[in-house]
Order: structure tokens, then C-alpha cells, then sequence
């Protein structure tokens, strides 16, 4: 989610270098060696030199274009062979209050305790490698390190049982669900990131802005843009053809602050009350002469980040706040930042390249361009139900023969994204392409030798679109049977058990 903020007080979403830990690097395009590397920047270009069109364009062609590989094509990896980054969020609870929000402080205090526990640049790391940060509404977030799809699971959940034991000792628990579906969500924090995203939603960035802040969690998982330009584009499409089904499939949060929605997946029902100009998706810009080709995709996600709103800038008169490197004030003029390129910005300065590579960690479109792709639309999930889905999108994209019979699957209701939100597997055309989606995954978990991921597949096929059911189903009927307390406590204790 983008609104990482660093147990220290910086974000993840700042842009990747210098704000990344070199311990827990966020996945980017990978050499020949598979190492990570950041979006590119103009030849010569310094974070505070202004930006005009060509700079625009020469960041958004860091973002999408992969790195040249000197390989040979047929020493590429076939299948599942390239690098994951698993980003996955909980709700901290107090199992003896779960009605009471916990404050980071504890939550930080609990984790302490943790043998090992590391420091990096973006804040404290645990030993599989997972970097610790905290959402503005004391949602709890693992971001892993880039690294084969086994590799990486394997380190989250290990990471994972460390975190759910060291809270355990304090009476706390983590639980996975899109939204909260008791407490209500207020902003934690006082970085100034935070507090002006708050106060641009409040003055007409979008009337769900405060509940996507502080009441929403999800599972990201990122992935590598493609060994060459052209696999770029098919696997930025095949990205957004499968969205809708693994949106329906993993609909996680039927209910919020006490009361059940009518969604599925209300996440994305909150997601949908956002301004458009920094939700939708790159794909859906409007039609202009510069767009015309949807294959051009530095084209397209350069015009996505200039048509997008500012939501805040850096002040470099402002003292910074303990923790932090910068302070932000809200823009609520509803200045694009192509207005500011042009001279009509909310400030008299030019905007400069460190302005625009946080501009773009302000825009969330479900599937972003950051030097990998970061799959945006998956609800966090009850219990270990996030390794399903990390498999599964990962199988489905990397996999040659699943990612052929996936398009082919989806490819009639590629456009369902507020059927996928609100009936979930309940929608016979998106339950039948879940079906056949995940037995791809399988087959393909299987051909990369990922045999313990592919049966997690087969049951969660047989427990949840099989039958016409997504997580969210049991949720809604769990909350009809003992409330939005009962299953906030139920999910905490669930969770202990399995630490």
C-alpha cells in the first residue's frame, strides 16, 4: 500500500534511492545476475535540478523499460525463475481489547524483543529480511527483499512467526483482512507526509482518502517488468487482464467500522472514492495523440504522472520533524503536475526531479510502473491465505503456459472490476476464470518445483471458487454469527496459534 511510514518516521514510498534499506531492497529490474536496480534517471540529472517534458518522460522510461540484458534469450529463465517481492499488511490487535486501536509505540516495544531484529536505512529488519513499517492507521507491514518465489515466501512466513510471537508475549495479535470491520480509523502518526495526505483528502482528494489511509491493509506483490520491452508490455497487460479475478478470488473485507458493506472486497470499493487521476488505471487514460499506441508505455505512464494531482510537495523552508528528511505541506488547488511543469504550479519554485519521483509514490493506479510492476489489488488475507495469493499471481505472470491460458481466461472480463469488488466468486463468469487460473498456478507451481505452494492452491480452489465462495464469504458469516468484535477476536487468536 502507499502509505508506508517507517518505524523511524520515513516512508517506504519515498522514492527508491537513496530511501531504500540496503538491507531489505524493494525489487527492481533485474541484470543478468538478477540484481535489483532502481528507475533510471536523465543522464546527469541531480534530485533538485527542475524537470521539464523530456525529464518526465526519461523517469517514466526508468519505470517501465527493462535494463538491458546481455544474456543470451535462451539463457533467460523459463517459468518461474525471476524475483518476488512480498509486501503484505496486518491490523494489530489487542486480544484482550480488540476494540481499542494499538498504538505503534507498543507495537514497536513488542517487537524489540525479537532475536536478531536488524537496523536498516528505511527502519528495522528482521532476519529473513523482511523491513518493519507502520501504515498512518498503526497497520503493521513486511516488506521482504527481492527473491525467487520459494526463497521468498519462505523468508516472509519465517519473518512472520518471529513478529506473531514477539506480540503474542504483550497480549497482541496481527490479522489479515482488507479493511478493519470494527475499529474505526484515525491517523497515528505525526510525520508530515501523513498529516498532508490527510488534509488533501479532507479538502476534495476523494472522499474514502482517510478510510484508505488508516483502515485498509493489503498483500503487493512485485514483480520483475519482463526480460525485454515487448515482454514489458505483455506482462503489464497480462497484469491488469487478470486483476479482476484475483480481486474477486482474494476478496477479503466484507465489513467496515461495525457494519457489513455489501462488498466483497470493500477495499476496493474504498479505493474507488479516490480521486480517478491517481487510481485508475494507466491503461484507462484518455484517448490523446500522445496515448494513442497502448504499447508506448513510457508515453503513457509519463501523461498518467503528469495528468495525476498533486497531493503534496516538499518545503524546504520547514524544519523536518524527528525521523525525517523532509518536510510536505498539502496541495488542495487541485494542481496537476504538469501544471506545475508548465509554470502554473502551487508554488512560484520549478519542480525538480526529487519532486517528481515522490509525485509518483503518491499515485496508485492498480498496477504501478516503479522499475518492477507492484500488484496493487489484492486484499490482505486471513491467516496464511497471502502465500496463495503471492503463487498465484506470480505463477500466472511468470509462467509461459500459464500465462497464455490466463489471458485467454480473462480476457472476457478483464473489465469487471466492480463486479470482482462487489459479488466476488458469486460472479459466474469471474468464478469460472478463477477456476481455471488457479489450475494453472498449480500446474505451474508444480513445473517450478514449488510442490507445497501448489497444493496450498488446489485447496484454497476447493474451499473457496469451486464452490462459488471467496474469503470474504466466511467472513460475512462469521460476522453474522458473533459480530465485528467476535471476529476481529476469533481472527487474533487464529493468528496466535499459528506463530
Amino acid at each position: 500500500m502507499p502509505r508506508h511510514v517507517t518505524l523511524r518516521g520515513s516512508g517506504d514510498d519515498e522514492p527508491p534511492s537513496p530511501h531504500r534499506s540496503s538491507a531489505a531492497p524493494s525489487p527492481g529490474r533485474q541484470s543478468s545476475i538478477g540484481h535489483p536496480c532502481a528507475p533510471s534517471s536523465p543522464e546527469s540529472a541531480h534530485p533538485d535540478q527542475p524537470v521539464g517534458l523530456d525529464a518526465v518522460r526519461a523517469f517514466a522510461a526508468g519505470c517501465v523499460t527493462p535494463a538491458e540484458n546481455p544474456a543470451d534469450a535462451s539463457e533467460l529463465p523459463v517459468g518461474i525463475g525471476t524475483s518476488v517481492g512480498i509486501e503484505t499488511e496486518w491490523f494489530v490487535v489487542d486480544s484482550r481489547a480488540v476494540h481499542r486501536p494499538v498504538p505503534p509505540a507498543r507495537t514497536r516495544r513488542a517487537l524489540d524483543r525479537i532475536v536478531g531484529l536488524g537496523t536498516g536505512a528505511g527502519g528495522p529488519v528482521l532476519p529473513g529480511g523482511s523491513r518493519l513499517t507502520f501504515e498512518p492507521g498503526g497497520q503493521l507491514e513486511l516488506s521482504g527483499p527481492p527473491a525467487g518465489l520459494a526463497a521468498a515466501v519462505q523468508s516472509t512466513a519465517a519473518d512472520l512467526r518471529l513478529v506473531r510471537a514477539a506480540l503474542a508475549e504483550d497480549g497482541l495479535a496481527v490479522v489479515g483482512m482488507g479493511v478493519d470491520p470494527l475499529r474505526a480509523g484515525v491517523r497515528q502518526t505525526t510525520a508530515s507526509r501523513y498529516a498532508a495526505m490527510e488534509e488533501h483528502f479532507r479538502t476534495g482528494g476523494g472522499t474514502s482518502g482517510e478510510v484508505m489511509m488508516c483502515s485498509t491493509a493489503s498483500v503487493q506483490v512485485n514483480l520483475d517488468l519482463g526480460a525485454t520491452p515487448a515482454q514489458a508490455v505483455e506482462r503489464f497487460r497480462l497484469a491488469h487482464e487478470i486483476g479482476p479475478v484475483l480481486t474477486a478470488m482474494f476478496a477479503a473485507s466484507p465489513a467496515l467500522a461495525g457494519r457489513r458493506t455489501g462488498w466483497r472486497s470493500t477495499r476496493q470499493a474504498v479505493w474507488s472514492g479516490i480521486d480517478a487521476s491517481r487510481t485508475r488505471s494507466v491503461l484507462d487514460l484518455p484517448a490523446t495523440a500522445a496515448v494513442a499506441r497502448p504499447d508506448d508505455l513510457v508515453e503513457r505512464w509519463a501523461r498518467y504522472l503528469l495528468d495525476a494531482k498533486l497531493m503534496m510537495i516538499a518545503d524546504p523552508a520547514r524544519d523536518v520533524g524527528p525521523g525525517e528528511d523532509r518536510r510536505f505541506v498539502p496541495v488542495t488547488g487541485g494542481h496537476t503536475f504538469g501544471n506545475w511543469v508548465a509554470g502554473r504550479g502551487p508554488v512560484e519554485r520549478a519542480p525538480t526531479l526529487d519532486d517528481l519521483s515522490y509525485h509518483a509514490t503518491t499515485v496508485f493506479p492498480p498496477v504501478r510502473p516503479r522499475g518492477w510492476w507492484e500488484l496493487r489489488y489484492l486484499d490482505a488475507q486471513p491467516g496464511e491465505g497471502w502465500r496463495v495469493a503471492v503463487a498465484v499471481a506470480t505463477a500466472l505472470l511468470d509462467d509461459p503456459i500459464a500465462a497464455g491460458g490466463a489471458a485467454e481466461a480473462c480476457a472476457p472480463v478483464a473489465r469487471r472490476w466492480p463486479a470482482a469488488a462487489m459479488l466476488g466468486m458469486a460472479d459466474e463468469p469471474l468464478r469460472l476464470a478463477a477456476v481455471r487460473c488457479l489450475e494453472l498456478a498449480a500446474a505451474a507451481l508444480r513445473r517450478a518445483g514449488c510442490v507445497d505452494l501448489a497444493e496450498a492452491v488446489d485447496t484454497f480452489a476447493e474451499r473457496y471458487p469451486q464452490r462459488g465462495r471467496c474469503p470474504a464469504d466466511e467472513l460475512s458469516e462469521r460476522f453474522t454469527l458473533i459480530g465485528p468484535t467476535g471476529l476481529l477476536r476469533e481472527e487474533a487468536q487464529l493468528c496466535v496459534s499459528v506463530a
